[in-house]
């Protein structure tokens, strides 16, 4: 049995496409004639839906939904210290669950079918990215804050994670470590994080340089090594570390980050939002050969999990704080958000093409934001939101179509309920 993109968009072309199983086996252009079982699935794009590839979230904590628009306008530590972390001791799996929940469901709803995610309680996790058959690449928090009993347990638990991970949750979760940061998690986990990743083959999902502050306390405390410089020392900048922000940089890091194939992760909108003290520098990270990728951070910081959102601020940010309109063009963008991010994750997506992973998304060209259609990738990128996205289908399976996601009116229903009883518990001595 086959799904089929009937006359849909494709570049400058009508055409029609085959998936079978997970993947895209066949375009049909204009002068060919498909054959099409009964049997078979047909989305008819009545040659004005567009079929694009979905998009990759390059790091999120997806569970923060719990707290969007909670604790807004606040600098970082004032945000963690006062706001998030007193609800987060003693979160329970539930809380995580129904999260985890509402952030696929936007993710679906916004044309994300892949994302990068470190959050508590790991197995409540897996099991909604199981659930509802989005790519996960997940790691829990790993947090040992200088203990070293602290660190034996986590490193145990994650070996654990990582085993049952193979055993319970095969077709949609990629296990990845998630060490917090350099300023939580010790130097023996942090060398112990790196051997583990190298041996099992792993993402390694840090918080990388995202304030003055940390540089400047990493320089105190490791003989006047940065953020960067520190982690290389411990053997864990490769091809296998996911760094998320990045900001506080400098040449001499973005050396080791290019020379080592590290991912750097760009997030613009939380960034901004909690004023980190100053703007990611993607002209120079790709003068020296890194290729950052894009993602929205926890709705908690954003507070929207929307990547065309992300994409056009990531865009506008560049070039006004560069003072120059022709950094950060469309395409370079586009490609932060999908094909780059999908291959740095180690997934065959990212593209429309025959044997691809059918990661698609078809979006409505007749949308308002989307005429006229002089360049469609600019429409994307400056015009267009998540709510262009018609359809969304991830390894052939269509999760959502004509914006219509199953169940997603019962999610958003019994969300808030769980949400009000977990800001609740702050005023009941959690």
């Amino acid at each position: 049995m086959s799904l089929w993109l009937k006359n849909v968009i494709h570049g400058e072309d009508s055409v029609t496409i085959q998936i079978v199983d997970e993947y895209i086996v066949k375009i049909y252009r204009q002068n060919d004639t498909p054959i099409i079982s009964t049997e078979d699935e047909v989305i008819e794009g009545n040659h004005s839906l567009r079929v694009l590839p979905s998009l990759f979230n390059g790091h999120t904590h997806a569970s923060m939904t719990l707290f969007r628009s909670y604790g807004d306008d606040l600098p970082l530590m004032r945000w963690l210290q006062e706001k998030i972390w007193p609800l987060e001791n003693g979160i329970t799996e539930e809380f995580v669950e129904w999260g985890m929940r509402l952030a696929i469901l936007e993710m679906i709803k916004t044309g994300t079918t892949g994302f990068n995610d470190m959050y508590w309680h790991y197995t409540a996790c897996a099991k909604v990215v199981e659930e509802m058959g989005i790519h996960g690449v997940l790691s829990g928090v790993f947090v040992d804050l200088f203990d070293n009993n602290r660190a034996k347990e986590q490193q145990q638990l994650n070996e654990e994670l990582y085993w049952m991970t193979k055993e319970r949750f095969p077709k949609y979760v990629q296990f990845a470590i998630g060490p917090h940061a350099i300023y939580t998690v010790s130097e023996n986990s942090l060398r112990w994080a790196a051997e583990f990743t190298e041996t099992h083959q792993l993402p390694l999902h840090i918080h990388l340089a995202e304030t003055e502050h940390e540089v400047i306390e990493c320089k105190k405390q490791h003989q006047g090594k940065s953020p960067v410089e520190y982690l290389n020392s411990l053997h864990l900048v490769s091809p296998r570390l996911k760094a998320a922000h990045v900001i506080h940089v400098s040449d001499q890091d973005r050396a080791i980050l290019s020379e080592k194939q590290a991912t750097v992760i760009h997030n613009p909108t939380s960034n901004m939002k909690l004023a980190v003290g100053g703007p990611f520098n993607l002209p120079q990270m790709l003068s020296v050969g890194i290729q950052p990728i894009l993602g929205t951070d926890g709705a908690g910081s954003n507070n929207s999990l929307d990547m065309f959102q992300e994409m056009k601020i990531a865009a506008l940010l560049q070039k006004h704080a560069w003072g120059d309109p022709e950094v950060a063009p469309a395409n370079t963008v586009w490609e932060m958000a999908t094909k780059h991010a999908w291959k740095q994750f180690g997934y065959n997506a990212g593209e429309i093409a025959e044997g691809k992973l059918a990661e698609i998304i078809l979006v409505n060209e007749k949308d308002v934001s989307m005429v006229p259609d002089h360049n469609y990738i600019s429409n994307l990128v400056y015009s267009a939101n998540g709510h262009i996205v018609d359809t969304t289908i991830s390894s052939g399976r269509v999760l959502m179509k004509h914006r219509k996601v199953k169940g997603e009116e019962e999610i958003i229903q019994e969300f808030c309920k769980i949400a009000k009883k977990f800001v609740q518990r702050k005023h009941q001595n959690l």
